[in-house]
């Protein structure tokens, strides 16, 4: 399954840890693959979301604290092909 929507911060740097699964991710329109134990650092300003592979997609998302009331921005995700 495939994200129609990303995200990016203000302030909060993100971690995602693959825990099970597959799948790819989009970072400022570039696609990376992502397996089992991958981590990925992004920066709060970049835009991500997610695809999950054949065998699904698991994986844990560590953030720093947020400023009070958040600092997530939804945005399209232009999947590049």
């Amino acid at each position: 399954m495939r994200a129609s929507g990303g995200h990016h911060h203000t302030e909060q740097e993100e971690a995602y840890i693959v825990v099970a699964g597959s799948g790819r991710i989009l970072l400022d329109g570039e696609i990376h693959e992502l397996r089992l134990w991958d981590v990925v650092r992004i920066s709060p300003t970049v835009v991500r979301a997610v695809e999950a592979g054949p065998d699904g997609l698991e994986f844990i998302a560590v953030g720093s604290d947020r400023p009070e009331g958040g600092d997530g921005h939804q945005v399209p995700a232009e999947w590049p092909d």
